[in-house]
């Protein structure tokens, strides 16, 4: 079988159009992967609703309010547990299957939503953060790979763009959440308490989903995972289908070892894809993305505007944007190429930064709803627009191919616990940053960041657009011994096939 041939590649849909598969062409893959992407939604929630409750946290906690590094923990706390989560999430994804751990991640987060909305005082309500980090940071694992797993190649981009759709729907949803309940008493504990709805509901709807099928061929339990595929292909795909993954797991029982941290360093190909996956998760982080999310109400009135309603308000505006250009961004993955899509993305968001800067430069202290003020809004608004549809979904969806079946949970599970470490500096050092060196100064750090990004992309990031898993694997392997890698591969294909 040559790589022109395999299930799902560009060559076989070419010989064989008919098997093509759109977005919206099967609704089971797309109810499931609404439903694994209710994970992001959590993310996306948690991400949002924090900026806007820790305005009336710190009205409750005097504590709070006098403490930037107590403000800082509250919100930081959360990626401490997401780390932990994402790095443990990996290894539970690969022992134990991708339901199983979605299930695992929906108790803990439930578990922690009821301990926030009842934190007696802020080191309770740190504890709370604690745990909802745990199931976040285990469900931005699974997620990605669950529907990666279950999606045909021609349409795996958009439909795991659409997990990071839920999350940027999650972030929009806590800002709706938030100006709600402004006027009720308890108001951040029921912003906080209400996140729990979504994990419990996800929890009751995977009962009645299915394993990954891959994870279960993987785990010879073929018969299930050909039910599993009998709902996604119709009967010709599925037969070829079929045969790759049977093929798949013949060449993985050969070289079959256990899979330990080490190894992911230790083997070449694998260490050149973890560098690109885990270097598109850092710079997704550090060129400031949920800095505009958990600061966006505390930016906002940095720039002069004061209400904390008002503040919400246009941070709603600003979250919005974010859904809007991830749903861009689905369509875009699939038909523009991810890696394209990365460096448009990063060159609008280093504008955008730059504007930021200016913006946060040229404001006079003292001044009120300003014309640098607005400034400032149109610049976080533009770094969205900019940002969402290229940035936000490219790193989840190449770390969610770009690694050999018995390497994917853990290198995924790696990978985004750098997300979460860069999230976490991030989001514990803005702030201070912001006041020992200036909120202008700080965009242009993350500008310059920003820049070198787009050299990394292109360097060491390839694209990956349509293709199998097998064809990317291929890709670095041939980075790490070079092009006769291929050649040496399509030879000892033709030798087995006479």
């Amino acid at each position: 079988m040559t790589l022109e041939s395999l299930p799902g590649s560009s060559g076989y849909l070419d010989l064989f159009p008919e098997r093509r598969m759109s977005y919206f062409s099967n609704p089971y893959v797309l109810g499931l992967t609404v439903i694994a992407g209710i994970g992001g939604l959590l993310f996306g929630y948690d991400t949002g609703v924090i900026s806007g409750a820790l305005l009336y946290i710190k009205d409750d906690f005097e504590i709070v309010r006098q403490s930037s590094f107590l403000q800082e923990t509250i919100v930081s706390m959360a990626l401490v547990g997401a780390m932990i989560g994402a790095a443990s999430g990996g290894w539970i994804n690969d022992a134990y299957g991708r339901k199983k751990a979605t299930l695992l991640a929906d108790v803990v987060f439930t578990a922690g939503a009821i301990v926030m909305a009842a934190a007696p005082d802020p080191y309770v309500l740190i504890l709370g953060r604690l745990l909802v980090g745990l199931g976040v940071g285990t469900a931005s694992v699974t997620a990605p790979v669950y529907i990666a797993e279950a999606s045909p190649s021609e349409v795996r981009g958009g439909l795991v763009s659409t997990n990071v759709l839920m999350i940027t729907g999650g972030q929009f949803l806590s800002y709706l959440v938030n100006l709600a309940f402004t006027q009720v008493r308890g108001t951040w504990r029921w912003m906080l308490g209400v996140s729990a709805v979504p994990a419990v509901i996800q929890f009751f709807l995977m009962l009645c989903l299915p394993e990954s099928p891959r994870w279960l061929f993987m785990k010879n339990e073929k018969d299930k995972a050909i039910a599993v595929l009998s709902k996604i292909y119709d009967i010709a795909r599925l037969e070829d289908e079929v045969d790759h993954l049977s093929a798949a797991l013949e060449e993985e029982q050969q070289r079959k070892h256990t899979v330990r941290y080490l190894d992911v360093f230790r083997t070449k190909e694998i260490r050149l894809a973890f560098l690109a996956g885990a270097g598109l998760q850092a710079f997704q982080q550090f060129t400031g993305i949920n800095t505009v999310m958990y600061y966006s109400p505390t930016i906002v009135q940095m720039a002069g505007f004061n209400s904390n309603q008002l503040a919400l308000l246009l941070s709603l505006i600003v979250a919005a944007m974010n859904a809007g250009g991830t749903v861009v961004g689905i369509y875009l993955i699939d038909h523009f190429g991810r890696k394209k899509l990365a460096l448009s993305s990063l060159s609008g968001v280093i504008v955008s930064l730059v504007i930021l800067a200016g913006a946060f430069f040229a404001e006079t202290p003292g001044s009120s709803n300003g014309i640098y003020g607005w400034l400032a809004v149109i610049g976080l608004a533009l770094y969205i627009a900019f940002f969402a549809p290229g940035m936000g979904p490219v790193p989840w969806t190449v770390n969610s191919e770009i690694y050999p079946e018995q390497y994917r949970g853990i290198c995924g599970g790696m990978s985004a616990t750098v997300n979460w470490i860069s999230n976490l500096i991030v989001a514990q050092t803005f702030l201070t940053i912001a006041e020992a060196l200036g909120t202008g100064v700080t965009f242009l750090i993350l500008a310059g960041i920003a820049l070198l990004a787009v050299v990394f992309v292109i360097v060491y990031v390839p694209e990956t657009k349509g293709l199998t898993f097998v064809e990317v694997e291929r890709i670095w392997k041939e980075r790490a011994w070079g092009s006769s890698y291929n050649t040496e591969s399509l030879l000892e294909h033709g030798n087995e096939s006479t």
